[in-house]
Parts: C-alpha cells; structure tokens; sequence
C-alpha cells in the first residue's frame, strides 16, 4: 500500500517550515545572506541539518524564499503608501519616507535585500521584485498625470529610473562601512538627509509642480 500523507502531518511539516524560514530569516537579519548556513541555521531552529532538505533543495532555495518573504514586506508597505489619501506627490513623499525609515531602522536587512552578493536564486528574485516596485511607481506616476502633480513622460522607463535611484542612494547609507563609521562617531548622513534628498530627487524628476517639503 502506497504511504498517504496526512492531513496532520502535512500540517505539522507546513509549520516547520515556516519556522525554519522565520529563523532564516532573523539569521539574515543580523548578519546578511552571508551569515546564513545551513548547519547554523539548524541548530538556531533546532533540528538536524539534513531535516532541512526535506523542506529546501539548498541555501539557493532557501535564501530566495527568505528573500521574498522580507521583500513582499516592503512591497505591501510601500503600496499602502501610493495607494492612500492625498495627491500623488503626497503619496510618492509618503511612500518614500516610510520606505527609507524601515530601511534605516533594520539596516543589515534592508542592504542584504537591496545589494549583498547573493546567490542566483537570490538575484532572480531581485529582478522580479524591482519590477514589482516599478509597476507601484508607474501606477502612481499615472495618477500623478491624472491629478496634476507630475508632467513625466514615458512612464514605465521613468518608473524603471526612480526604483534605481532610491535603491542606490540607500545603498551607501546602509554599507556595512557606513555602519561601522556610524557606530565609530564619524560624520555621516543621517536618516532625515538621505529621505529629503530622495524625495527631492524623485519629486523633480517627475516635474512635479506642488512645493516640495
């Protein structure tokens, strides 16, 4: 008789595995992709390593699905922005400043998402993702045009353009050198320098034609 999987088990493995990506996950956090191995990430979850292959076929697999998991975060934070009350200025000034905020607030992280060398499972999940967020910028650049507040032309290529240049300015900020000059006392940009020149940049880019904060 062919073995059936039941109901419970595969609930009972569902909730395994969703612990192990939670603490994958936490391991990225603190560390990056780099930190995360799969011998230490099963002794942080507690089981054996080979326990861990049942669920993903390597760190490739692994690492993209913490990927997207962290990412799908950003993506729906960033969409409740662009998608809210006010003008599409207002929206994109929204946007902006929440996205750079959690960013800085979860700095080993956010740079792991946005640049850490990676596997290539990793960075096909980056591309697929910087799309994501451009379709957000295009659906926003449209209203924009509807309301007034921006004259962009070319819309999917502008939008293209401004999900690059705000995950570049970010970029520098959260390096780990910036981090460790940071934690050193050296002068360096502070979170409210890097929002405002984002915005800026993005907002004139647009042509926007409201004041800019």
């Amino acid at each position: 008789m062919a073995y059936r999987t039941t109901p419970e088990r595969q609930q009972r493995d569902q909730a395994l595995r969703e612990h192990i990506l939670d603490c994958a996950l936490d391991q990225v956090r603190a560390g990056g992709f780099n930190a995360l191995t799969m011998s230490s990430l099963a002794n942080a979850a507690g089981v054996a390593t080979g326990s861990l292959y049942r669920h993903f076929s390597g760190k490739g697999e692994l690492a993209a699905e913490v990927f997207v998991r962290a990412t799908r975060i950003e993506v729906d934070k960033l969409r409740s922005q662009f998608t809210g009350t006010g003008t599409a200025s207002e929206r994109l000034q929204r946007g902006l400043t929440l996205f750079a905020a959690r960013a800085w607030h979860s700095r080993q992280l956010a740079y792991a998402l946005i640049a850490e060398p990676v596997d290539p499972e990793v960075d096909n999940q980056r591309l697929r993702y910087r799309e994501a967020y451009a379709e957000l910028y295009a659906d926003l650049i449209r209203a924009g045009r509807d309301d007034g507040s921006f004259t962009a032309e070319h819309i999917p290529l502008t939008a293209a353009c401004l999900v690059g240049a705000v995950a570049e300015a970010l970029v520098g900020p959260l390096s780990p050198q910036a981090r460790a000059a940071r934690a050193s006392g050296l002068p360096s940009d502070s979170l409210e320098s890097v929002t405002r020149t984002m915005v800026r940049f993005s907002l004139r880019a647009l042509g926007a034609k409201e004041s800019i904060r």
